[in-house]
């Protein structure tokens, strides 16, 4: 249990002060310290790539070699760049999603189930109305997928409203129930059968796909998230709702005071972060596979977890923060010609995350000097 703000949690050694006086050091926590600096995601990533040296340095490699080569991969050509964009894409979408719950401190860690329903549901278009138009084709996908992952996102926040269950065991679990659903698709009704026996969908037509950029597979699919990355600061900048949610983040006991109704905003907050996971999953299926398939998203979801805590809910850092994993799962990929498995991405990932919630938590601290 953490201490009492205030409260000693620990005394040091007593320092002679000027006048035959002593003081101690004191070191106490201070709940009211919410907001770490600026500086401290920038430190969690170089710290991170310091404590991934020196395990690449002990399976017998330059940790210098490794990251120049992961960087190449990902940002030092136009295919590695695309590509970094095109994994930043899912990342952006759900990061963003996590970070409207996370605004009201609601810890949606259901973006990967949320995502995966909303691939569902927009696959279920091209099997059930396969004959639309690419425009219709498209504007269902899109709605579908959308109202899928909110759906998903409702049954997390119901829970939590009504019967005081913690989001973090719901969402969590959901994920699980999803990924199940999705094997049952993929190895029974939906199966493709001339798939040569392959558990998957039937590919997509090419007026059931999202157009792309030239000949790379970057699609349209960042546009959906730079416009809603734009109505995401505009609406927590300039409008009352906005407003609201600051509120509810930064005191809930003084917001309810207020007259404002959290369990309301709960919802809302789910609904939306659920519905911008099942945008990327129907980004994912009609831009990128052109198939439902198992597997659908390599941890997505709880990538973007990391996305939205390193970026601190800040519209432009998501952008930035998406586009640096993006980079590192590229990058993961490129190592792999030098003997080096791509998993050296999820270590950084981890690692930074580490570094990031002990920043925060070392931040909670302070020295106080007493007589």
């Amino acid at each position: 249990m953490s201490p009492k703000p205030g409260s000693e949690s620990a005394m040091l050694t007593p320092l002679a002060g000027r006048r035959g006086r002593w003081y101690a050091l004191r070191l106490e926590y201070d709940s009211s310290r919410t907001r770490s600096p600026w500086w401290t995601p920038i430190l969690s990533v170089v710290l991170a790539l310091l404590l991934c040296a020196v395990f690449i340095a002990a399976n017998g490699m330059s940790p210098l070699v490794v990251y120049e080569k992961m960087f190449r991969g990902a940002f030092g050509t136009s295919y590695g760049f695309t590509e970094t964009m095109v994994k930043a894409i899912p990342l952006l979408l759900c990061g963003l999603g996590i970070a409207v719950a996370y605004r009201i401190s609601v810890w949606n860690i259901g973006a990967e189930g949320q995502l995966t329903v909303g691939a569902m549901a927009a696959t279920a278009v091209t099997i059930y109305f396969p004959d639309l138009s690419s425009f219709w084709s498209i504007t269902l996908m899109l709605v579908f997928g959308t109202a899928a992952g909110a759906l998903w996102g409702l049954m997390t926040a119901v829970p939590r409203t009504h019967f005081g269950v913690n989001e973090l065991i719901t969402s969590l679990m959901l994920n699980y129930v999803a990924l199940l659903a999705l094997d049952y698709v993929v190895f029974g009704p939906w199966k493709d059968p001339k798939g040569f026996n392959f558990p998957g969908s039937p590919m997509f037509t090419a007026a059931q796909s999202l157009p792309v950029l030239g000949s790379t597979r970057l699609h349209i699919g960042l546009v959906f998230g730079l416009v809603a990355v734009l109505i995401y600061y505009l609406m927590i900048r300039f409008t009352r709702w906005g407003y609201e949610l600051r509120l509810i983040g930064a005191n809930s006991t003084a917001a309810r005071y207020a007259g404002i109704h959290i369990k309301k905003h709960i919802i809302i907050v789910m609904l939306i972060s659920g519905g911008l996971a099942g945008i990327a999953g129907m980004a994912e299926v009609s831009g990128v596979t052109h198939k439902l398939m198992q597997g659908i998203s390599p941890g997505y979801g709880y990538t973007a977890i990391i996305v939205a805590w390193l970026a601190k809910l800040n519209p432009l850092g998501l952008i930035v923060t998406s586009i640096l994993f993006g980079g590192l799962i590229v990058g993961g990929y490129s190592v792999q010609t030098i003997g080096l498995p791509s998993s050296i991405s999820e270590m950084l990932q981890g690692a930074i995350l580490f570094f990031l919630i002990a920043g925060d938590m070392i931040h909670r601290f302070r020295i106080r000097r007493s007589a």
